[in-house]
């Protein structure tokens, strides 16, 4: 009995979870626009999706800017990680506590704080701006990723690569970048899922000019939600949750 209402108990979470995901999914293919009544089945609006200039041009950017912050986090958070690690115990702890904080604090925190940033430097707020805000939230991630691969590895492998006369560039690609590259790649995936589907931190810190696909959602709703997004909101739920599972798989295999 105690099993069954485990069970039935996590089959309601999980309903009360996931049931909305999926009447979202099945209205993208209504061929009508009523939520209340089912007209047919239709990819009339994955049609127009792909159709659609504005929504096109915001996907463009959504992927330019999670790309680019990936690619400027990895190597950030990489190098962070590397140098945290190398550093004795107590500033260890300290760079450690510093790093963690972007973590815990609240989105709306980090958003409202880089931009009143952007406001104080008097740079004006766009494409730049939110990949520097992606970064900036991106890199801890990174160095959390990166960080228990190098605890893994044998801290004299950098020392004796030096004595077996590898220089120091030589020593960090080729046996310590090798020793950690699933932390990283791990990493990478985290940090490329997260910029892909932010939204309060993209909010504060580009303008209105420049948006990407979770604000102009939000600008849509203040229009009324077409169909469309169904198709769209469809998509990226899915890539998202292939993303997911990629980075829990890769994150589940390096625990072994």
């Amino acid at each position: 009995m105690k099993k069954f209402l485990k069970k039935s108990y996590l089959a309601l979470i999980l309903l009360f979870l996931y049931a909305p995901i999926v009447v979202l999914i099945v209205q993208s293919f209504n061929s009508g626009k009523s939520r209340a009544k089912w007209e047919g089945f239709s990819l009339h609006w994955y049609v127009d999706l792909f159709g659609n200039a504005s929504i096109m041009n915001a996907l463009w950017v959504t992927v330019s800017v999670a790309v680019i912050a990936t690619i400027c986090a990895t190597l950030l958070g990489t190098l962070a990680a590397i140098g945290i690690y190398s550093m004795k115990k107590r500033p260890q702890a300290l760079m450690m506590t510093v790093t963690n904080l972007p973590n815990t604090m609240p989105d709306i925190v980090t958003g409202v704080s880089l931009m009143l940033l952007f406001i104080f430097t008097r740079v004006e707020r766009g494409f730049v701006t939110m990949v520097l805000a992606h970064i900036t939230f991106d890199v801890p991630y990174v160095v959390l990723s990166v960080l228990p691969k190098l605890k893994q590895m044998n801290k004299h492998t950098y020392e004796a690569a030096l004595d077996l006369g590898a220089t120091p560039t030589y020593a960090l690609t080729h046996v310590i970048i090798p020793e950690c590259r699933q932390g990283i790649v791990t990493g990478a995936l985290l940090a490329f899922t997260l910029s892909l589907d932010d939204f309060t931190i993209s909010y504060f810190t580009t303008n209105p000019l420049v948006q990407n696909l979770s604000t102009l959602i939000y600008s849509a709703t203040k229009l009324g939600i077409s169909p469309v997004y169904y198709a769209l909101s469809s998509l990226m739920f899915i890539v998202l949750l292939v993303l997911l599972l990629v980075v829990n798989r890769r994150t589940a295999d390096s625990k072994e």
